[in-house]
């Protein structure tokens, strides 16, 4: 179980903080085998898989934007079995203030 997360030692000393931890750490497993759960793949698979998925900026005079990836036929089975949309192609688009 303790590779799934990378878990690594944390040092808390107040109790508040050990019981967020403790409650993110479920939290994590919970999430992690509703998507396995759902997909019927693996984490590590699932994982490396939305990896690839990446936001690039893009500036010229003209302006900039930011634009995902295209994404995969895994992509798109992974999001549409944990029912959720593609995201936007572009995010945002600026173009230069010219004063």
């Amino acid at each position: 179980m303790r590779s799934i997360i990378d878990m690594r030692p944390v040092h808390h000393r107040v109790e508040d903080r050990i019981r967020t931890h403790v409650l993110l750490c479920w939290l994590v497993l919970l999430l992690i085998r509703i998507a396995e759960t759902r997909t019927g793949q693996r984490w590590p698979a699932i994982r490396d898989e939305l990896q690839r998925l990446h936001l690039g900026t893009f500036t010229s005079p003209a302006g900039s934007f930011r634009q995902r990836t295209e994404l995969t036929t895994g992509q798109k089975k992974i999001l549409a079995a944990l029912g959720r949309p593609e995201p936007c192609r572009v995010f945002e688009a600026t173009t230069p203030v010219t004063p």
